[in-house]
């Protein structure tokens, strides 16, 4: 129990508590002579009050910090939940692999499909070794390297994107890092295959976007997705990374923003409380959103696709947005 609350955002912590209550009644309700059915119902039904209270009026920090949530799940979690006999790819073939990006082959519902997603880890000792889902070059190279081989053999691409942004260490400048970003981001224009990308947690700059120049670009509902981090965003504009939360409300994170600009064309729905409460269900509602985007794109031939991908970038940005940014 304490280390479910060490888990838990603030504004969560009066649902984990009623939960845990119902937890300690259904263990006591279970020996004999013990009936707290009644209590247990109650109980649920003060669940469900708290929920629609604290969800139906969360505030852009209170999303960001849905999206890193603890329990949320990963690329290696749905892929898990979704891909079947994946067979993972390693390497940039130029200097190493690079564990923060996941990337391979696979069936999607009895169709080939290729993964390309950004892995931050959940222990500890994972989330070293994918070093907190921050890319360096030789990810990206890998990423371009499994795109272009999907692209060869007319294989489709998903692509799942959950970084704060890519590494910005002096060997990963060394070893290219700006380099390896803009090649991708022009090279995935050219490849001649529907390619869907899914920001499942936080889709930061162009750590991001460099696996997200996409056919289809769908953002799950407590996700975010911005040119930079509201901390980097608040040292910056006020030297003081405390104001955060000021700076997520100027970024224009969220995706019903995301969507009402063009960046996006799609919210994927979560189940009621975030995906971290119902992983297996948050993986289905991805599923379904797959599906039909994949069924949309199959019979585009490879020209149009191209062409269109290029277009629905390029158009970006024609409706302009007045931010006024106020300390």
């Amino acid at each position: 129990m304490v280390a479910e609350l060490l888990s838990t955002l603030e504004f969560e912590k009066p649902i984990v508590e009623l939960e845990n209550q119902i937890r300690e009644m259904r263990k006591a309700s279970s020996r004999p002579g013990s009936n707290l059915e009644n209590e247990i119902r109650s109980l649920e039904a003060k669940v469900s009050e708290v929920l629609k209270e604290v969800y139906g009026k969360l505030g852009t920090w209170e999303r960001v910090l849905l999206s890193r949530h603890f329990n949320r799940p990963h690329t290696i979690d749905y892929i898990q939940q979704l891909i079947t006999e994946f067979h993972p790819l390693s390497g940039d073939r130029h200097f190493a692999d690079d564990p923060s990006i996941v990337a391979g082959l696979g069936y999607f519902q009895g169709e080939k499909i290729a993964i390309i997603g950004i892995e931050k880890g959940q222990k500890t000792k994972e989330k070293i070794h994918h070093n907190f889902g921050m890319p360096r070059p030789e990810g990206y190279r890998k990423a371009i390297r499994v795109m272009e081989l999907a692209g060869r053999f007319g294989i489709p691409i998903l692509t799942l994107v959950d970084t704060p942004g890519a590494f910005p260490g002096v060997e990963a400048e060394e070893r290219g890092q700006a380099t390896a970003i803009a090649e991708n981001l022009e090279k995935m224009f050219r490849i001649p295959v529907p390619i869907i990308s899914i920001i499942i947690g936080e889709g930061g700059s162009g750590g991001a976007l460099a696996i997200a120049i996409a056919d289809r670009v769908m953002m799950m509902e407590y996700s975010i997705y911005s040119v930079i981090s509201p901390e980097s965003c608040a040292s910056i504009l006020w030297s003081d990374p405390k104001m955060a939360d000021v700076a997520a409300k100027a970024l224009h994170l969220t995706p019903a923003k995301a969507l009402e600009l063009g960046v996006i064309d799609q919210i994927i729905s979560e189940p009621f409380g975030g995906a971290h409460r119902r992983p297996d269900e948050a993986a289905q509602l991805l599923a379904m959103a797959l599906r039909a985007n994949l069924k949309d794109l199959q019979n585009i031939e490879p020209r149009k696709l191209i062409d269109d991908r290029y277009r629905k970038f390029r158009s970006m940005g024609n409706n302009t947005l007045s931010v006024s940014i106020k300390k």
